[in-house]
């Protein structure tokens, strides 16, 4: 079970959940292809605007990959 702070479910067709680690600045993204990953250095106000964007999808692609560093978790 996933704890409560996880935004899920998620209405993408991409992401399945977002949490966001406020002490390491790391936002995870789980896909709905099972593919999880962490991007590293994320301030929490770019994770607020993720959670209120209409597309989240968008706004990944947009904001947050090729901007932060990652690490690939599964």
């Amino acid at each position: 079970m996933l704890p409560p702070e996880i935004v899920k479910p998620m209405p993408s067709s991409v992401i399945s959940y977002m949490h966001y680690y406020p002490d390491s600045a790391t936002l995870r993204i789980g896909y709905v292809s099972g593919m999880v990953y962490d991007y590293k250095n994320v301030p929490e106000r770019v994770y607020l605007s993720m959670k209120k964007s209409f597309s989240k999808g968008t706004f990944l692609n947009r904001y947050i990959k090729d901007k932060y560093p990652f690490e690939k978790i599964n």
